[in-house]
């Protein structure tokens, strides 16, 4: 979305009773995604600043999505018929110091709390690489940042509250829940209209973050899991040519009195002498501060900073995970394609996650690999390379990240989560009509 356009939604957000849809104000001008490469499908958008409007507007229309952050990439948080915007309820609810846990309303991006809870000297377990991104959004879809210890964003999820299609407000946690939290957490928008959500704390720290250059792509055959256990967070960047690696992020934790040196090499790479992109042509401004200088975790462990676009700007993303334990095969199997991804790629990223309980996460009971790809905004050149990729990647039976691009069938994709019947029966109980189905959800989720 264009500035004007955003900025002019925002005064509409902020001044429009909650019946009036929003979009009129904005006219002549389609609602799209961060990146641009998504037109949702209806101008219909109302906004809710409390609960109670959140029921009211659940009860009233037969169809309704959320409208969050919109930075997926494809059209799961769609809507033919009306959206629901929670724009205004993006506050922290409540600091529990003593059972170490926030709750937050829905909106809140992680940009606005983590300086909040560093502030009365709290941090999350990680962050996504870039953080714009909502809360309630972020752990609908298992969005990620990287460590081999480290689970997804939506493992720090120890309770929410959702408005289920009759406009009943439910409340689950960790503790009490069981099946129905874990199937919950992940919910890819099918179960309700999520309005509040609990997260896991724990004492601040800090973090310097040091980035080497060429790393030769056959020191992962015997190191691969020394190299991405070098930090906290470790991230590799490559464009798939030369058989190197083009950098490695590593995100180490600094303790009060010790002391870290960044060595001059790291597994054949070099140390960087300046802040890099990670699209090398790009310029490092936007990137969160390296050279080893420490500071608070929120400030290294994204990749950019807030008040800064993130990534390129104008892409596509795709995304697949792993096992980690195939993590060298299936990196070797998409470098195989180099000469076909790298005429429409801007970079790829691999990061590790820790395996979780969640559902429908894609970690679910696997420590995986994530490999991502970021690309030109040429969807009609993307959409033949995808294809491959999975092709590539199918012996390690890959599973796409929810909110980004992938042609990977609807039964192959159903028979990598073994937990899906259930979640079905979940969403039946608490959706019965169908109100938050689209047709994303149609397709992946009950295609056929």
């Amino acid at each position: 979305m264009k500035k004007r356009t955003f900025l002019k939604l925002s005064s509409a957000l902020l001044a429009t009773p909650v019946m009036s849809p929003l979009a009129q104000l904005v006219p002549g001008e389609k609602l799209k995604n961060w990146a641009g490469n998504y037109t949702y499908s209806t101008d219909r958008l109302y906004s809710a600043k409390s609960i109670e409007q959140v029921q009211e507007l659940v009860k009233k229309y037969a169809k309704l999505k959320v409208l969050g952050s919109r930075h997926c990439f494809n059209g799961i948080a769609d809507s033919t018929n009306n959206f629901i915007s929670l724009a205004d309820m993006n506050q922290v609810v409540a600091l529990d110091e003593k059972a170490r846990m926030v709750t937050v309303d829905a909106n809140m991006r992680y940009g606005q709390l983590a300086p909040y809870l560093d502030g009365k000297g709290y941090a999350l377990h990680n962050l996504a690489s870039l953080p714009h991104i909502s809360v309630a959004g972020a752990c609908a879809t298992a969005t990620h940042g990287s460590g081999v210890k480290n689970g997804n964003l939506s493992t720090a999820v120890a309770g929410l509250e959702l408005v289920t299609a009759d406009g009943e407000l439910k409340k689950l946690s960790r503790d009490k829940d069981g099946d129905t939290f874990r199937a919950a957490v992940v919910n890819l928008g099918a179960l309700g209209v999520v309005t509040k959500v609990t997260l896991d704390i724990q004492p601040t720290f800090m973090v310097r973050q040091d980035v080497y250059e060429n790393l030769p792509l056959d020191q992962l055959n015997d190191h691969f899991e020394a190299i991405m256990s070098g930090g906290y967070s470790v991230s590799l960047f490559t464009d798939w040519q030369k058989k190197r690696i083009n950098e490695v992020w590593i995100k180490r934790r600094v303790e009060e009195g010790s002391k870290i040196e960044a060595k001059p090499e790291y597994f054949g790479a070099s140390l960087a002498t300046k802040n890099l992109h990670p699209i090398t042509e790009i310029s490092a401004e936007n990137c969160t501060e390296q050279m080893g200088v420490p500071g608070p975790w929120y400030e290294r462990l994204p990749h950019f900073k807030m008040g800064f676009t993130p990534s390129s700007g104008k892409e596509l993303q795709s995304e697949y995970f792993v096992p980690r334990k195939n993590a060298v095969d299936a990196i070797l199997a998409v470098e195989q394609l180099r000469d076909h991804i790298s005429p429409h790629l801007l970079i790829s990223e691999l990061r590790t996650i820790e395996a979780d309980d969640l559902w429908m996460s894609m970690a679910y009971k696997q420590p995986s690999l994530a490999i991502h790809f970021t690309w030109k905004q040429d969807w009609a050149s993307v959409s033949k390379v995808l294809p491959m990729i999975e092709k590539a990647l199918e012996p390690f039976g890959p599973r796409p990240h929810w909110g980004k691009l992938f042609t990977l069938s609807a039964p192959k994709l159903q028979s990598r989560y073994e937990k899906l019947t259930d979640f079905k029966k979940l969403v039946k109980e608490y959706d019965p009509q169908g109100k938050f189905r689209n047709a994303f959800l149609d397709s992946t989720i009950y295609g056929s």
